[in-house]
Parts: C-alpha cells; sequence; structure tokens
C-alpha cells in the first residue's frame, strides 16, 4: 500500500475541517483547493470528481473511528468497560470545543438517496457501529444484545443531535444514564 501524497493528505484534513464546521454542499471544490494550498488539477488528480472526496471524507472519519475501537478492544475491554468508553467518549466529544453533532448524522442529511456511494459509506459505518454495540452488550452480559444495540444506537444517535442543538453537558448526563438503565433492564 503506498503512502498518500502530502497534497492529498491536505486536501482531506481540509475538507474534514470545513465540511464538518460548515457542511459538505456548502462548501466548494474552489474554497477548498485554495485553503489546502493545492491546484485544481492536483485536486482532480486524488479525487475525480467533490463527491469522491465526500466519500473520502466519510471512509476516513470511520477509519478513526474504527482504529480508536481497535485500540481500546486491543487492551482486553470488557463490555462493561467498552459501554464506559462509549459514554466517557461521546460525552467529551460533544462537550469539546466546535462541537457540530455526529459527521455521520450531518452527511446523512446531505446525502438521502440510499443508493448514492456517500450514503452507502455512511450505512457500512453504522453497520460496524452498531455490531461493536452488539459485541459489547453481549460481552456485559446484557439480555437481548442485538435489540438492545438498536436502542443503543437511538440513544448516541439523539444524544449526538441534542448536545449540538445545546446543553451538551445536560445530554451526556442523559446519556450516560440512559445507558446505565438499557444496561439494568430498565
Amino acid at each position: 500500500m503506498s503512502t498518500p501524497s502530502p497534497a492529498r493528505e491536505r486536501l482531506l484534513a481540509t475538507a474534514t475541517r470545513l465540511f464538518y464546521a460548515e457542511g459538505i454542499h456548502a462548501v466548494g471544490v474552489d474554497r477548498i483547493v485554495t485553503e489546502a494550498g493545492v491546484t485544481r488539477a492536483t485536486f482532480y488528480r486524488h479525487f475525480p470528481s467533490k463527491e469522491d472526496l465526500v466519500r473520502s471524507y466519510i471512509q476516513a472519519w470511520d477509519a478513526g473511528v474504527r482504529a480508536e475501537a481497535a485500540a481500546a478492544m486491543a487492551g482486553g475491554l470488557t463490555g462493561e468497560q467498552g459501554l464506559a468508553l462509549l459514554v466517557s467518549r461521546l460525552g467529551q466529544e460533544m462537550c469539546g470545543s466546535g462541537f457540530r453533532g455526529c459527521p455521520f448524522i450531518n452527511a446523512a442529511a446531505e446525502y438521502p438517496d440510499p443508493a448514492h456511494p456517500v450514503a452507502q459509506a455512511i450505512v457500512a459505518h453504522r453497520e460496524w457501529l452498531l455490531g461493536v454495540f452488539e459485541e459489547w452488550l453481549r460481552s456485559a452480559g446484557v439480555p437481548e444484545p442485538q435489540q438492545r444495540a438498536g436502542v443503543l444506537m437511538l440513544l448516541r444517535d439523539g444524544a449526538m443531535v441534542g448536545a449540538a442543538l445545546g446543553e451538551p453537558q445536560a445530554v451526556a448526563e442523559r446519556l450516560a444514564a440512559g445507558v446505565t438503565a438499557l444496561v439494568a433492564g430498565g
């Protein structure tokens, strides 16, 4: 596997910053090219279209989440610890500076066609995440782990949206209480 070029990395980093802060459709290729300090030809050499860049943005964010989860699980994380880590990590993220919600939910709002490659990348991430939740719940001995993983996904999604709309600390506390109730069977 070859190492990505510095220009490609700058383009992706710039797009990530701008897409997350301002929205995907609100940011044009010209702005990304200018802020990344590359030419349009360089952009199109790495990304044949803006849609290819958007898909790469989603896939890169997904890869980061997967790497974080893999690192946590490599340490022999129990199901209970995984759920606690989820609550802690989301709470930190939601209360962090510049939080604007879940990048996957935000992108899904801009790409509603389920056949679109960007929407498919979002679905792939969510299916993987749902599997991680189910694994943690099963490992924690929670009954009905598949059904409760879906509920956990709803809690996570609601928390991400709620925190972006205001009062992130209160939302983080409600998420923690909701996960505790879910695990306890409530």
